[in-house]
């Protein structure tokens, strides 16, 4: 293993919070793998970028030969984390959340090594629990406690109700932590509060508490809300190359320092241009999960279409004129014809703010009518999270 400050380094590095530095470099002193835990509950079939920071710092500990614990929330999934909600998820269902699961565990292992990675699912105590062992481990929570939290706290004081499943979900985390004997849990900056339960769990057990770390909420491409497959903000480990591609493309400028770091794991050179430096994001990203010739060719294919302009030779998708032949009235259309709908206030202030295109020359004016003739290409501004030049007939 690398020294105890080597290790510090690379593992302090794009982190909110580590509670405490002092405790996680004690236990690294030690000479021996530490137990690394994170915990996902399978609320949706894919995972997107933002489950991906988690992962890499997992990957980063794996890197310095620690041993990972991957916890599959099969029974947490059934609660749904109330984290920053302000207001109770959906209930799932079993099956569903098991099927979920399946492709969670192979799409995890785009980032992970299989072969040094512990996959467990927290059904498998949960399910062997009676009434009475969950009244105990109630007793050792108090409600107090959980309306310290700022998202009931909120709820509460908006009079929005709270459901009482929802305040198992930290107990439930936190004993996940003393069932693996986790030395340090990783999770979102809103994690804190359900990390810190199960080191309350892990004293009152007798054992060594697990060490909180942190790491930053990713943003999604709207550069406001946390990525989210539900909010359609999200990249997909999954996706194809080129949408992938394109949809990083897409991202405003101010973030791209944020997703070099958290995305990739490095420093955005300063000195770049915001295009190249965008690019190159794009392009690294591809590769991660998808190859370099992957990478390469959505590159080219970019360059293709927007940055040398040599769109006689690029394959864009073409849509008809509708019975609407102003500016706004066009553009709702297209990004209906290519299943990205976007509302009029939206395709409006695309078009008054010059992001929108035909043939080279912008269109600032949403009632204007210009001359569309067949093989005219209108550029659409990348709020669709692909940014695509379109033909007009």
């Amino acid at each position: 293993m690398l020294s105890v400050p080597k290790q510090l380094e690379i593992l302090k590095r794009g982190t909110v919070t580590i509670h405490s530095e002092k405790e996680l470099a004690d236990k690294l002193a030690r000479g021996k793998p530490l137990r690394i835990k994170l915990g996902v509950d399978p609320t949706s079939p894919d995972i997107h970028l933002g489950h991906a920071v988690g992962l890499r710092k997992l990957r980063q500990f794996q890197e310095l030969g620690h041993h990972i614990v991957l916890i599959i929330g099969d029974f947490t999934a059934l609660i749904g984390d109330p984290s920053g909600r302000s207001s109770t998820r959906p209930a799932l269902m079993y099956d569903q959340v098991m099927a979920n699961a399946d492709t969670y565990t192979e799409q995890a292992f785009l980032v992970l090594d299989k072969s040094k990675t512990e996959v467990v699912f927290n059904g498998s105590w949960f399910k062997e629990m009676n009434f009475l062992d969950v009244i105990k481990l109630n007793s050792r929570v108090t409600l107090n406690q959980m309306m310290q939290r700022e998202d009931f706290k909120n709820r509460f004081g908006q009079c929005h109700e709270i459901r009482l499943h929802e305040i198992q979900y930290p107990i439930m985390q936190g004993w996940d932590s003393v069932v693996v004997r986790a030395d340090v849990e990783i999770g979102g900056s809103d994690q804190l509060f359900n990390i810190l339960v199960g080191r309350d769990l892990q004293k009152e057990e007798g054992m060594e508490p697990q060490v909180c770390m942190t790491l930053p909420l990713l943003e999604g491409l709207d550069g406001v809300k946390k990525m989210s497959k539900s909010l359609g903000n999200y990249v997909g480990l999954t996706d194809e190359p080129k949408e992938m591609f394109g949809k990083l493309m897409s991202i405003a400028d101010e973030m791209m320092a944020k997703y070099y770091l958290l995305v990739l794991g490095e420093t955005m050179d300063a000195a770049m241009h915001p295009m190249e430096a965008k690019k190159q994001l794009a392009a690294k990203c591809v590769a991660v999960y998808h190859g370099e010739a992957a990478a390469k060719e959505c590159r080219d294919d970019w360059d293709l279409r927007f940055s040398k302009r040599d769109l006689a030779h690029a394959e864009l998708p073409e849509v008809t004129l509708p019975e609407r032949k102003d500016v706004l009235g066009v553009v709702l259309h297209a990004f209906t014809t290519l299943e990205s709908p976007i509302s009029g206030g939206d395709a409006r202030r695309l078009i008054q703010q010059g992001s929108i295109q035909l043939n080279g020359e912008k269109l600032n004016d949403p009632k204007a009518e210009p001359a569309w003739n067949a093989g005219d290409v209108l550029k659409l501004d990348p709020v669709s999270k692909r940014p695509i030049g379109r033909r007009g007939e």
